[in-house]
């Protein structure tokens, strides 16, 4: 069984769409989050934890909001920025930019405590075992206690979805959902089934399971 970590039973409805059925449920876990400039380290992290805590294959992701004319601003703080600054600030500084194009991105990170075939294949992104166990300073992160521990393989997959931050629209959706425009639409004026179907985590998601039928 494949524990999905998350406090977001939608997003476990969203894993059973790309996998076989009852191969996937839900895990409340708190790992940590650490500081980085990308989302593969927080989720190749929190992976090993995870799976550190739950002894059992798990799967993790981390998504932000990446605005082009920011330099990828929120990006792994966008859940932090969404907190504190709110999304009606975020697209009142967009919306002064000469390029407003921005993308959703999350990575997906897979920990079952086994190492992995290295290949050079887009939905392997290139990883080798060791650079994928390695935390965001090169070295593994040590074990739950504090104490050194042999690194865990992590596989990361990634998922992208391109567009343009605009004015709020559409009462759908959560987080950054009403300023992100795809397609002619915000995320907030897509029903479930549309914005599933091209979303960030959809698209990662269809990788892990690609990747995932063969393991």
């Amino acid at each position: 069984m494949l524990r999905y970590v998350t406090t977001n039973p939608g997003k476990v409805r969203e894993a059973e769409r790309y996998l076989p059925d009852g191969s996937v449920e839900r895990l409340d876990f708190d790992y940590t989050e650490i500081q980085a400039d990308g989302l593969g380290p927080i989720a190749a992290r929190g992976a090993r934890e995870a799976y550190r805590h739950a002894d059992a294959p798990v799967l993790v992701d981390d998504a932000g909001l990446f605005v082009e004319g920011l330099d990828g601003f929120p990006g792994p703080y966008s859940s932090y920025v969404e907190d504190t600054l709110g999304i009606e600030r975020v697209h009142e500084i967009a919306a002064d930019l000469d390029d407003r194009r921005a993308a959703f991105r999350c990575v997906l990170g897979y920990c079952d405590g086994e190492g992995f075939a290295a290949s050079p294949d887009p939905v392997d992104r290139g990883d080798r075992d060791a650079a994928a166990a390695a935390g965001p300073d090169g070295e593994g992160d040590g074990g739950s206690d504090g104490t050194d521990a042999e690194p865990l393989p992590v596989k990361l997959f990634e998922g992208y979805v391109p567009g343009r931050i605009v004015a709020p629209r559409g009462d759908g959706g959560f987080g950054y959902d009403p300023i992100f425009e795809h397609d002619g639409e915000t995320f907030a004026e897509m029903d479930t089934d549309r914005k599933n179907a091209v979303s960030h985590r959809g698209r990662a998601l269809a990788k892990f399971a690609e990747w995932y039928a063969d393991r």
